[in-house]
């Protein structure tokens, strides 16, 4: 077996503190020190790496705290368990992320625990998240702000441990990805039903302005409707406008969806006949509501699990997911 051994970088920007925390943390992920192991004494790696007395106390007392490593009185200090802690830093709280993060957790092993945050596409608090979190973490799972590149900030992290999650875009192709597609995907769903969409006068997409979701899907929707010759219209809010006979409307947001089916109440339009809805990505209410709705959705289920298995395997992932279009009642 490898033993474990410390070395000061001077170049690191970490201290010598975290740099030894680190190091213990990493030894334990990469298997060099396996529970039960002992580390060097305080004296041997002050001896043999330089560090101060106080300092290795200091690390050993952190790692002793966050349970990584436990001690007796006179067999020193020893790996307390192969625990593993996660980074998820998800875009906000929704049912589908709901979806997702339950089944992520349904299939990680017990002793892997999950720290989970949001950053709300606000950058400040995400680079502030991202650079805090650094060291003290097994592996990493992202969802990024952008879909077409990823945040430089991001790139601190070691890419062997990174996942980028939902959207992202990796030029220097480094970084494992379990991504959507949000041009092609959404062309091809609406092509598959393009007999349902044709049964309707008008087809509407509302894409609100401050809506994260990529405007990629905007060029899908426009390029589908020119090649099919359909009427469309693209709107950034429906607030002011009535629902109208005749019309069918791809949402994104689920407020734009609720307030469609409040107007189809109201003035008693049939939905699925006379007013056609599909909605971006699927959840549980979705299946229920009315007839059911009709959804342009990837598998957030299967999203969650394939991203527990890269977090247990390690073995480096890159998959787009597929993207299918769910008839149901209201189309």
């Amino acid at each position: 077996m490898e033993k474990f051994a410390f070395k000061f970088d001077e170049s690191s920007s970490q201290t010598k503190l975290q740099q030894l925390i680190h190091a213990v943390s990493e030894a334990i992920n990469l298997g060099i020190l396996k529970e039960g192991d002992f580390l060097p004494s305080v004296n041997q790696l002050n001896k043999d790496s330089g560090l101060s007395r106080d300092t290795i106390f200091k690390a050993y007392s952190v790692l002793k705290q966050r349970s990584i490593i436990s001690s007796t009185p006179t067999k020193g200090y020893f790996v307390a368990s192969e625990s593993y802690r996660v980074f998820v830093l998800l875009d906000d709280f929704s049912a589908f992320k709901e979806q997702l993060y339950k089944s992520f957790r349904a299939n990680l092993p017990e002793n892997y625990s999950v720290d989970l945050l949001f950053h709300h596409y606000n950058p400040e608090i995400f680079n502030q998240l991202i650079l805090s979190s650094l060291g003290r973490y097994s592996m990493y799972v992202v969802m990024n702000i952008d879909n077409k590149n990823l945040e430089e900030v991001v790139r601190k992290i070691d890419p062997r441990k990174l996942l980028i999650l939902d959207m992202g875009f990796d030029s220097k192709d480094e970084v494992s990805y379990l991504t959507q597609d949000f041009l092609q995907a959404p062309y091809d769903c609406l092509n598959s039903g393009i007999d349902l969409i044709r049964r309707y006068n008008e087809f509407i997409l509302v894409f609100p302005q401050n809506t994260p979701h990529p405007v990629e899907t905007i060029d899908a929707f426009n390029r589908f409707c020119e090649d099919h010759q359909l009427k469309h219209a693209v709107l950034e809010h429906i607030d002011n406008r009535e629902v109208q006979p005749g019309q069918a409307y791809l949402v994104i947001k689920d407020s734009d969806l609720v307030k469609i089916v409040k107007d189809c109440k109201k003035y008693n339009y049939q939905i699925g006949t006379e007013v056609g809805i599909i909605s971006y990505t699927d959840t549980p209410m979705k299946e229920i509501v009315g007839s059911g709705i009709t959804v342009i959705s990837t598998d957030f289920v299967r999203m969650g699990k394939d991203c527990a298995n890269f977090i247990v395997t390690k073995e480096k992932l890159r998959e787009v997911m597929p993207t299918q279009l769910i008839i149901r009642g209201s189309l």
